[in-house]
C-alpha cells in the first residue's frame, strides 16, 4: 500500500480548499508552499499592478513584528520584489495606525503595488489601511484566507498578526497572496459595489 507522503497530504489539503471555495484552476503554482527553496524566483502580482511598480511592496510593522518583517523583508527581496520598509526598526513602542497609514498611502498612491503590515494580531492595522481610499486590506491567517482576499476581494494590503502565526505561515501567506489574481467575474461587481460605499462616504466622492 502507498504510503502518503507530507507534500501529497499537503497538495490534498489544498485542493480540498480550492474545491471548497468553488476554484477549480491548476494548483502547480503552490503545491510547494511548505518548501521557501521553491517559491517562484520570477513573481508574478496579479494583473492590477502597474508595469512600472508591479513588484513593488511597501512593508511595515509597529513594534510587535519587527523580527518578522525583517524575515518577510528578506524572504521578498530573494524572490525579486522591490521593497519600500517604513519601519518601524525597533522593539520601541509605536502605535500601529501611524504605520498602516504609511503603507496604505503608498499603495493607495501608486508607489507600490501591495502593502503588507504586521502588529501583533494584525486587527488593528487592517481596520486603519481601510480608513484610506482606494485601500482594500484583508486580515489573512492561512492558505485559503490569503487565496480569497485576492480572487475574491481583490485586495491590495494584506495584514499579518505576528502573536498568531509562524514565520513558515507567513511566508506561505504572503507568497500566495502576491501571486493569485483577482477573479473578475462576479467578483468585479461586489468589488465595485465596495468601491461605492467608500464614495458615498468620501468627502470629494473621489476614490485614489
Amino acid at each position: 500500500m502507498h504510503e502518503i507522503n507530507d507534500q501529497e497530504i499537503k497538495n490534498i489539503v489544498q485542493r480540498v480548499v480550492r474545491q471548497s471555495m468553488g476554484q477549480t484552476q491548476n494548483l502547480g503554482q503552490t503545491q510547494n508552499l511548505g518548501q521557501t527553496q521553491n517559491f517562484d524566483q520570477n513573481p508574478k502580482p496579479s494583473s492590477d499592478c502597474n508595469a512600472s511598480n508591479n513588484v513593488v511592496v511597501a512593508l511595515g510593522t509597529d513594534h510587535g513584528g519587527v523580527d518578522l518583517k525583517q524575515t518577510l523583508k528578506t524572504f521578498l527581496g530573494e524572490n525579486g520584489y522591490g521593497i519600500i520598509d517604513v519601519g518601524t526598526h525597533t522593539t520601541d513602542s509605536v502605535d500601529y495606525p501611524d504605520i498602516a497609514l504609511q503603507v496604505a498611502e503608498l499603495v493607495a498612491s501608486g508607489e507600490a503595488c501591495r502593502g503588507i503590515i504586521i502588529d501583533g494580531a494584525g486587527i488593528g492595522s487592517c481596520m486603519a489601511a481601510n480608513k484610506v481610499p482606494g485601500v482594500r486590506a484583508a486580515l489573512c491567517y492561512d492558505y485559503a484566507t490569503a487565496v480569497n482576499s485576492r480572487e475574491h476581494n481583490n485586495a491590495n494590503v494584506l495584514t499579518l498578526g505576528a502573536g498568531l502565526i509562524g514565520t513558515n505561515l507567513a511566508k506561505q501567506i504572503v507568497h500566495t497572496w502576491l501571486t493569485t489574481a483577482f477573479g473578475g467575474g462576479r467578483h468585479a461587481q461586489r468589488v465595485e459595489k465596495i468601491t461605492a460605499i467608500e464614495k458615498r462616504f468620501s468627502k470629494d466622492g473621489k476614490v485614489a
